[in-house]
């Protein structure tokens, strides 16, 4: 399959055209926009000449900004995935710039880290958070801020509660739908690595894999299953051992890209080809799914999509909390869906 298209239609100029335009990130855009004094002057110069060239107008956060009604939210980040952490703030980024607030990134070391944080942000005046998980399932964390009284979404959150805003997918229709693939492939023996323990998603992933073998009528031996962390290095090492042995599985299921990414390096260095001989699969649809070659088959995740709306869920809590209207959490679920790509295939006969 070609690699997926841009995810907004239209001919509406983004943020992202502005910084692809002028070399450099979304968020140092993003600064240029908001006033920030960390950008090199020679950069201010050549974004502020970008915007004019293209027409960009972000004319929402000119008007928030006329009326001096900012809102400062704060993405909280612990996730160990460069490539999730990219695809988020490509959603957070271009939506904080049209909605004319003042984004500030800080990363914890998950929930033991993030009360500091929260404190800080607090000192700062930040008026929301948006979290992505696992921050997105702590309870620790979630009493925190209601302590404080700072809103905040969750994202990809896999616990939901009814009195906390969310964006998520099915984490376990998801899984359970990739495994049907798989096994619709001839696939009987499929490998299977986790993701990291702290993240509750993770074990919905698994979940759904165990039950649509289950439904198959096929058993998941203990030794299919191995520990990832959702790094590239655990997938590495998982496909080491589900690849090392002599009865290897035809397929492996990785819990994210990064870790499918690292399985497919393994396979190559074992001189296994893939996906004649080992079909390898992913999880969200990262860029790392078309930086390896093959391709990945993922699970496409909408990051980007969830991100955006979690900030505009976000500023609606603001804006209910500052003119004192009651507020209604919002569970919002979206939809996931299969990109099959190079990386799978049917069982060889050989």
């Amino acid at each position: 399959m070609a690699r997926k298209v841009g995810r907004r239609g239209g001919n509406i100029v983004t943020i992202h055209d502005v910084a692809r335009h002028v070399g450099v990130s979304p968020m140092t855009v993003s600064r240029v926009i908001n006033g920030e004094k960390n950008v090199r002057e020679e950069t201010r110069q050549k974004v502020l000449a970008s915007v004019e060239a293209l027409n960009y107008s972000p004319n929402m956060a000119a008007r928030s900004l006329a009326t001096q009604d900012v809102a400062r939210v704060a993405l909280l980040y612990s996730n160990p995935s460069s490539a999730y952490l990219s695809e988020f703030l490509l959603g957070i980024l271009e939506q904080s710039a049209q909605s004319g607030c003042q984004l500030t990134i800080e990363s914890c070391d998950g929930p033991e880290g993030a009360a500091s944080a929260i404190e800080k942000l607090k000192s700062t005046g930040t008026d929301g958070v948006v979290l992505p998980a696992p921050l997105s399932d702590s309870t620790r964390v979630a009493k925190a801020l209601k302590d404080l009284n700072i809103p905040f979404v969750g994202v990809a959150t896999a616990r939901p509660s009814a009195d906390i805003t969310s964006v998520s997918i099915d984490d376990y229709k998801a899984a359970y739908s990739m495994t049907k693939r798989l096994i619709a492939l001839g696939h009987r023996r499929i490998g299977f690595i986790k993701g990291h323990p702290n993240n509750y998603g993770s074990q919905l992933r698994y979940d759904g894999f165990v039950a649509a073998m289950a439904k198959a009528g096929l058993e998941v031996d203990d030794s299919d299953v191995v520990q990832g962390y959702f790094t590239y290095r655990s997938g590495f090492d998982a496909a080491e051992t589900l690849l090392g042995r002599e009865e290897r599985p035809t397929a492996i299921f990785a819990s994210n890209d990064d870790m499918a990414a690292g399985a497919v390096a393994t396979a190559h260095r074992l001189g296994l080809d893939v996906p004649s001989q080992v079909s390898i699969v992913g999880f969200d649809d990262t860029a790392m799914a078309t930086m390896v070659w093959p391709e990945l088959t993922t699970v496409r995740q909408p990051i980007s999509d969830m991100s955006a709306l979690a900030l505009k869920l976000l500023l609606d809590q603001i804006r209910a909390k500052r003119t004192g209207t009651p507020y209604t959490p919002i569970r919002e679920i979206r939809d996931f869906s299969l990109i099959e790509r190079q990386s799978s295939a049917a069982v060889s006969d050989t």
